[in-house]
């Protein structure tokens, strides 16, 4: 199945919700635009970025004297496109070993995306490596350990509560010596104490600097689609602590409320790189906007 319609199928949930984002057309009155701004907030597209879609969709209305349904339709996933285009959406990971630091909070999903993509990437020919730097969470490294294991790929593990950064000092190390092509490191998912949270991605971060000062890394994280606009929240938080590259949505099969795709990216200005669309190993997608857009409508 490919990106499309495994899309389609994961905002099935959010379609049959709304019924569709596009409302029924009878023309672009104040009625349609009212019904326009409903079905976008009951998708969890959010109140600030729905008011800015539907007033550049007024001005392109009235600036290209659009009248048909086509032509508005158009008009209005190339506004959604454009809002999800905000950066470059493929991984950055041209250095030898090149970097991946996996955030969010706990329950997001953050283990599973990273099994489903150290198997995406060791599908591709890299020889990945993964690195348990989630020492706080008891069992964290035994989860990571199962997805490295079905990935067929290395791991980099310490004791429980040992020290994040140390961690990522043993696995850089070992993807240095091992020829690695990428290491995807855990980390912790803690919100509750931002300082620590700060304190503990800031050592991390000087390590790699300080080891592989030149090399590609991203900064990934990951939210759940469920969780809507507490999602954002998090990711706004998350974006001022962590220097966030890239955002991972998971979860979108099991939410009405896909909209919040649009919404993240949109408030962030940070490129969503890949979105969870089921529970297979092989069902983290990596992002196409106007793909998404046309399946969400």
């Amino acid at each position: 199945m490919g990106f499309f319609e495994k899309i389609k199928q994961g905002l099935s949930k959010t379609k049959k919700n709304i019924g569709n984002l596009f409302p029924v057309f009878r023309g672009v009155d104040e009625e349609f635009y009212e019904e326009l701004e409903e079905r976008m907030i009951l998708a969890d597209v959010g109140m600030e970025t729905t008011e800015r879609t539907v007033e550049e969709l007024r001005r392109r209305v009235k600036e290209q004297k659009l009248r048909e349904a086509e032509e508005v339709h158009e008009a209005f996933k190339d506004i959604l496109t454009e809002m999800l285009e905000v950066g470059d959406s493929s991984l950055q990971i041209g250095t030898r070993p090149s970097i991946i630091l996996v955030i969010g909070v706990n329950g997001v999903g953050k283990t599973t995306t990273i099994g489903k993509l150290a198997n995406q990437l060791s599908e591709a020919g890299k020889r990945v490596m993964l690195c348990a730097a989630d020492t706080f969470r008891a069992a964290a490294a035994d989860q990571l350990e199962i997805w490295a294991n079905r990935a067929g790929v290395e791991l980099v593990r310490q004791h429980e509560g040992a020290d994040p950064a140390a961690v990522v000092y043993d696995g850089v190390s070992a993807a240095r010596a091992r020829g690695v092509d990428v290491l995807i490191c855990d980390t912790a998912g803690r919100l509750h104490n931002k300082a620590n949270l700060m304190s503990e991605l800031g050592k991390i971060s000087r390590v790699i600097d300080r080891e592989l000062p030149d090399c590609d890394k991203e900064v990934l994280l990951v939210l759940d689609g469920t969780t809507g606009q507490n999602g954002l929240l998090q990711a706004k938080q998350f974006k001022e602590i962590a220097g966030v590259t890239g955002i991972v949505l998971t979860k979108l099969d099991g939410t009405a409320k896909g909209g919040i795709v649009i919404a993240v990216a949109d408030a962030l200005q940070i490129p969503v790189k890949y979105i969870g669309v089921g529970e297979g190993i092989d069902d983290l997608m990596p992002f196409q906007a106007r793909d998404f857009v046309e399946a969400l409508i």
